[in-house]
């Protein structure tokens, strides 16, 4: 049962300047994907996606593969990363190797465990699913969500919950941006990295930080340090 996990890590990042490969408490960010993807034991290959040398190199430091550089079309600001995870299987596949089920892994989630790397994959295969990927609760009831105009008054986007208990609405979760198990054949056919036959997989608010700016990756910081503190 073959299996290829995917780092896709391009060269430019706008909002934080070469954010793959930031030193992230003493190690290139990206280093944290690649050895947690490592460590699970899950793959015949851990190769990164990458238009850029320095990525390349450091990639392949830590343990990775980077088998060509990426082109140039699946490495601007509109590329989805299912443009590049179909380039990558397109690549392997012309030269006789295919994998059965692929992880996508970001290079910027330190957060990302090899145990629940493993417990994805088997949910994936004893459910039959096209994917599964990690969600987190919204912290707060998205149903009480406020919506402000011009002049900066506010108002309830659903204004029938105004006198509903927060323990009575409905739990809504979003993506934890951290990785994607997918089953490969379903992915080709529909070229979306989820379906109604997807699966979550819920993690903690503490082991889930998007990391857009600055202050984004303070937070990231102090909360993985903290992880590290109770285990």
């Amino acid at each position: 049962m073959p299996n290829l996990c995917i780092i896709p890590a391009r060269g430019g990042s706008k909002r934080i300047p070469r954010k793959n490969i930031k030193d992230f408490l003493g190690k290139p960010i990206i280093a944290y994907s690649i050895l947690e993807a490592i460590k699970s034991s899950l793959f015949d290959e851990v190769m990164v996606s990458t238009d850029d040398k320095e990525i390349s190199e450091i990639a392949i430091k830590y343990g990775a593969k980077v088998p060509y550089l990426r082109s140039s079309i699946n490495s601007n600001d509109l590329a989805t990363t299912a443009d590049v995870i179909e380039e990558v299987l397109s690549y392997y596949a012309a030269s006789g190797q295919c994998f059965e089920f692929a992880c996508c892994i970001y290079p910027t989630a330190p957060f990302v465990r090899s145990e629940n790397l493993n417990e994805g994959f088997l949910k994936l295969i004893q459910k039959k699913a096209d994917s599964i990927f990690p969600i987190v609760q919204f912290e707060y009831p998205i149903w009480r969500g406020l919506r402000k105009n011009e002049k900066e008054n506010v108002s309830m986007v659903w204004p029938e919950n105004i006198n509903e208990r927060s323990q009575d609405l409905e739990l809504v979760y979003h993506d934890a941006g951290q990785w994607y198990w997918l089953d490969t054949k379903s992915f080709l056919n529909s070229k979306q990295l989820f379906s109604s036959n997807s699966l979550g997989l819920e993690l903690s608010p503490l082991q889930v930080q998007d990391i857009d700016n600055l202050h984004d990756w303070n937070i990231a910081e102090l909360k993985y340090e903290y992880l590290q503190s109770i285990k």
